[in-house]
Parts: C-alpha cells; sequence; structure tokens
C-alpha cells in the first residue's frame, strides 16, 4: 500500500506542475498544460486506481496552496477526476471461461467513447459555470474573447440601423463565440485520447501495462453510442442551452467517431501496397486542413452500419493482425 501512495503523490505533483506552467505564458507550456492528466492516468494504468485518486488529489490541493481554492475544484472535477475514471475503466477485466484462464479487458474502443462523453460533460459544465441562461453565457464568453483579442467593445449610440454589419473585430468575436463551445469539446476528446494513448505507452515500456496493447484498427463502440450521437446531434437543434449543450456534445461524440474512422481505414487498407501513403495522406490532411475530420467521422459512423471492416477481413482471409 506504501508504494501506491508514494506514486500517487509523485504522479499529484507532476500533475501540477504541468498545470501550472502555464502561468509562465510560454508557448512550450500550451502543450505541457495539456498533458496535466498523464500522470495521473500513469498511476492508474500501472499502479492502481487509488494512486490515481491520490494524485488527483494532491494535484488539486497543490494548485489550491500555490494560487487560491477555486483551483482545487477546477483541477479536481476538469481533470483529476475524469482521469481518474478513465485509469479505473482501463483496468477493469472480468475473467473468461474456457480451456484456459484468461481475461478479458475493458474494450479500448469504449474507453475512446468515455473519453468523449467525458470532454463534453466538462466543457458542458464549463458554460454552464458562465451563466444561468445562453445569453449570459455568450456574453461573458465574448468579453473573454474581446479580452484576448485585445477588442475596445463599441457601445452603439443608439438603435442599431437594420441592414448594418458589425465591425470586422466584432464579427470576428461574434464568430468565435459560437464556435468556441464545440471547438473546445472536440480539443478536450482529443486531448483525453492523446493522453490515454500515451500513458498505455509509457506504462507499456515499463513493463507494468497489466492489459493488452489497444489495437486502433479494432476500436468497437459500445451498442448505445450510435443512438446517443443521433440524440444529441438531434437536440442541438433544440433553442437555448440545452441546443448548446447538445451542440458541445454531438462536436464530442464525432471526434471520437472520427476516431474510428481512421481505425476503420487503418484495417481496410491492412496488405494493400500503398497503405502508408493513404495513412499518411489522411493524417496529413486532417491536421493541416481540419475539415477532412468530418470524412473520418463518417465513415466512423457508416462502418456501424455497412462492417467495411469485416467485409475486409473476409475478403483477406487470415492475416497479420499487426497494424
Amino acid at each position: 500500500m506504501v508504494q501506491p501512495v508514494l506514486i500517487g503523490i509523485s504522479a499529484g505533483a507532476a500533475a501540477a506542475l504541468l498545470f501550472a506552467s502555464v502561468a509562465s505564458g510560454s508557448l512550450l507550456s500550451v502543450p505541457l498544460f495539456y498533458l496535466a492528466p498523464l500522470p495521473i492516468l500513469i498511476a492508474a494504468m500501472g499502479w492502481s486506481h487509488w494512486a490515481a485518486l491520490i494524485a488527483a488529489v494532491v494535484a488539486s490541493g497543490a494548485l489550491a496552496v500555490i494560487f487560491s481554492g477555486f483551483f482545487f475544484l477546477a483541477f479536481f472535477v476538469g481533470i483529476g477526476l475524469p482521469a481518474w475514471w478513465l485509469g479505473y475503466l482501463a483496468l477493469l477485466a472480468r475473467p473468461v471461461t474456457g480451456p484456459s484462464p484468461a481475461l478479458e479487458w475493458y474494450p479500448a474502443g469504449h474507453l475512446v467513447f468515455w473519453a468523449a462523453i467525458i470532454a463534453g460533460a466538462i466543457v458542458i459544465a464549463g458554460l454552464l459555470s458562465l451563466g444561468t441562461d445562453l445569453d449570459s453565457i455568450r456574453n461573458t464568453l465574448r468579453s473573454g474573447i474581446e479580452r484576448m483579442l485585445n477588442i475596445q467593445a463599441r457601445q452603439p449610440a443608439g438603435p442599431a440601423i437594420p441592414g448594418s454589419l458589425p465591425s470586422e473585430p466584432g464579427r470576428l468575436a461574434d464568430i468565435l463565440t459560437v464556435i468556441l463551445p464545440p471547438a473546445a469539446a472536440v480539443l478536450a476528446t482529443l486531448t483525453n485520447i492523446i493522453n490515454l494513448w500515451l500513458a498505455e505507452r509509457v506504462v507499456k515500456i515499463s513493463g507494468r501495462l497489466a492489459r493488452p496493447p489497444s489495437d486502433l484498427s479494432a476500436l468497437q463502440f459500445p451498442s448505445y453510442a450510435p443512438a446517443l450521437t443521433a440524440a444529441a446531434v438531434a437536440a442541438s437543434f433544440a433553442p437555448g442551452i440545452a441546443g448548446v449543450s447538445a451542440e458541445v456534445l454531438s462536436a464530442s461524440l464525432l471526434m471520437a467517431y472520427a476516431i474510428l474512422g481512421f481505425a476503420v481505414l487503418h484495417a481496410i487498407t491492412r496488405g494493400t501496397a500503398g497503405r502508408p501513403f493513404a495513412l499518411g495522406g489522411a493524417y496529413a490532411a486532417a491536421i493541416v486542413f481540419g475539415w477532412p475530420v468530418v470524412v473520418m467521422s463518417l465513415l466512423g459512423l457508416a462502418d456501424t452500419v455497412f462492417d467495411f471492416r469485416g467485409r475486409a477481413a473476409r475478403r483477406r482471409g487470415p492475416s497479420d493482425p499487426n497494424n
């Protein structure tokens, strides 16, 4: 029991330092900030979820002492608790009956989908902390964006002239106010998934990884995933806070389906001569242009209906399971 406690304290100190690095204002502090959940996930996957929980509490407490009590709740709810939960799920396993004893581990695809749900929930909670109605939330967001863009908001002397257009900086602030919540959900989803992947790789290198390494091409989402995604997309057309919250959740879930789309691409290109170019081109296009992520989301959604990976596997027959 002593070792998990020590690991938890060490991981918590590392997570607090990564989170607090953003106070330096340097460019390098941005990726370090997004890696704050990584030590907690490593503690969970390499030792136990108790070590991860200790790390989350230690990091939250350290930030509260250094900055203010607000940071205890902000870090614990926004980073520490989600990282602990994902680490806890990653360690879940159940025995499988058969001729030889084996364990069935919590599926990697379910972890990815949970990462998206958590990301959407965190962003929604952040929005609700800004106000009690949509107008107050957007006004608060717009004020923050204007401060970041160093915009001096101009107050009109009289009623707005019909058909008049806002100033260019004002229009940019309006656009960012609308797209920032779903964009934050997409970024949070990617952050959760990348930290999960990095934690698994680090723990695997250390020789402490109990579960088998994840196979991207074999990702499978839970059976409720399509229904939840469809419900979120439909609810995003609702007015008010409910619609914006559903829009945020939709963005995070569709990002998860984009990951599934890349898994489909990995599977269906296996054994083809141009596989490196196809995969490299798809990843490069998604990073550079952004919009191909939508195509990958559609591919992931389509795979749940048409089972592209199963059809490709049946055509190929038995093959090397490595990517």
